[in-house]
């Protein structure tokens, strides 16, 4: 059976997708931002499946999935994937919160109280909520919380550097990893979407993305070499790569600042290059 559908994600020509035994196939025009243009992705494999969680039960890299899945929200608009994303980093790291009306004493995170003060100068609601946001205003976001934070566009990693980061960092429950990539090179309907990553089984090379679309798409295991070429495609907002966001506990008071953009820790991750 061939199932065939036009897209038009933002800032890219329209592509077709068939679905031939089991794997998907981007077929026509790609936008030149999307490497690879007659590529196989192989179809993701949903967690809720037996297989999905039998590759959860394996996986000696899924240290975060727990905190995670505690966390776990649908983004309140079309918009916020990057929002609800950031709240899930903020809840999960038991991050000092405001209170939330209606709540009591309890506090929280929420994809409203998430903008402060603090962050208006840098990235504001209602354009978010227009636009999403970029790889470098994501991180920018998360920084203003006092929260140490490292991105990469995904041009400085070959496969075997990736797969060194998230062996590591999805192993290390001090840790997020938030992926920013381009959904139709996974075989999905849309464009540029944010969500956590939770786990890494090294046996089928596979990552476990928790979508904070959940009334789109249910959360799912994807080949690691898919997932890249995925961040690879050019945000036409920033007219950069995609890329991963790495975020770890607040910062100490005297703790020198963060940096940001720049190649992953010398010693943890081999340097990038091409694949």
């Amino acid at each position: 059976m061939i199932l065939g559908q036009d897209l038009q994600p933002r800032g890219g020509a329209c592509v077709r997708l068939a679905v031939l035994s089991g794997a998907l196939v981007l077929l026509g025009t790609l936008s030149p931002g999307r490497a690879d243009q007659a590529t196989v992705a192989a179809a993701p494999l949903p967690l809720a499946e037996a297989e999905g969680q039998s590759l959860l039960r394996r996986s000696e890299a899924r240290a975060d999935y727990g905190p995670l899945a505690q966390d776990f929200l649908t983004q309140a608009n079309l918009a916020y994937c990057g929002v609800a994303s950031a709240v899930m980093v903020l809840n999960s790291l038991a991050v000092p919160a405001p209170p939330v009306p209606g709540y009591g004493r309890y506090r929280f995170w929420t994809q409203e109280n998430l903008f402060q003060p603090a962050t208006e100068p840098f990235v504001r609601p209602e354009r978010v909520a227009k636009e999403g946001m970029t790889l470098e205003q994501l991180a920018g976001l998360l920084e203003r919380h006092g929260l140490k934070v490292q991105w990469w566009t995904a041009d400085r990693f070959d496969a075997a550097s990736l797969r060194a980061l998230l062996r590591r960092s999805l192993a290390d429950p001090g840790d997020r990893l938030l992926v920013n990539y381009d959904r139709p090179l996974l075989g999905q309907a849309g464009g540029g979407h944010i969500s956590p990553l939770a786990a890494y089984d090294a046996r089928s090379d596979r990552v476990l993305i928790l979508d904070v679309a959940r009334y789109r798409y249910p959360s799912v295991w994807v080949r690691l070499e898919d997932l890249l070429r995925a961040m690879r495609s050019v945000d036409s907002s920033s007219g950069r790569s995609r890329g991963l966001v790495r975020i770890s506990a607040p910062l100490a008071a005297t703790a020198a600042p963060a940096a940001s953009g720049g190649p992953p820790p010398p010693g943890t991750v081999p340097p990038p290059g091409p694949s």
